[in-house]
């Protein structure tokens, strides 16, 4: 049987993250609830630390490539959806978020669906076609006619290094990750050459 990769945590690697709205309520239209979802994400990724490579927030859903340093995707995204789903609710006062009963840990509000998927990239051709796919999103579901024009992505960040709405990792890798990749992939069974994998050129 195959290993499922989703959602392990692999240090060392870039992981490709995607996280939907409860019954895909469009609460990203709303500027501020944006600007909440960047101001926890800038938090987080300094507090982590983990290096940003990419985003979207769309209007019923976000995705994101990220490296955290010690390489724990779970707690990095766990983290991120409990602080943002609470700060998001406690803006807007959505009742649509207000669970039917509540749940064990007595939490009366559901933000996020279940879980974050995460998927770690461990090649140069992998990363670039996530990167393409997150910054296209926009454009494919109709929200704008460019990449560029999209106010929630980081297409403008990546490509023209700009600091709105939250700069990115133009350097992707911490200095250990080669061979933190290298004994992870090893501990999980995972043949190649992991560091020039990584490469990109």
């Amino acid at each position: 049987m195959a290993r499922k990769w989703t959602n392990i945590n692999l240090p060392g690697a870039l992981h490709y993250c995607t996280g939907n709205v409860i019954h895909r309520i469009k609460i990203f239209r709303q500027k501020r609830c944006c600007l909440e979802f960047f101001r926890i994400l800038k938090e987080q990724l300094q507090k982590w630390p983990a290096k940003l490579i990419c985003y979207v927030v769309m209007p019923d859903h976000v995705h994101f490539i990220v490296n955290p340093r010690d390489g724990n995707i779970q707690g990095f995204c766990g983290a991120l959806k409990s602080l943002t789903a609470k700060a998001i609710v406690d803006l807007t006062g959505d009742k649509r978020f207000i669970r039917e009963k509540p749940d064990k840990d007595g939490s009366i509000h559901q933000f996020w669906q279940e879980g974050f998927k995460a998927f770690p990239l461990w090649s140069g051709w992998m990363i670039k076609q996530k990167i393409n796919y997150i910054h296209n999103n926009p454009v494919r579901a109709g929200l704008c006619k460019s990449a560029k024009d999209y106010q929630w992505s980081s297409f403008r960040a990546y490509y023209f290094y700009s600091e709105e709405p939250l700069p990115v990792d133009h350097d992707w890798c911490w200095p250990e990750d080669g061979e933190k990749l290298k004994q992870a992939m090893k501990e999980l069974g995972w043949p190649g050459h992991f560091k020039k994998d990584l490469e990109v050129e």
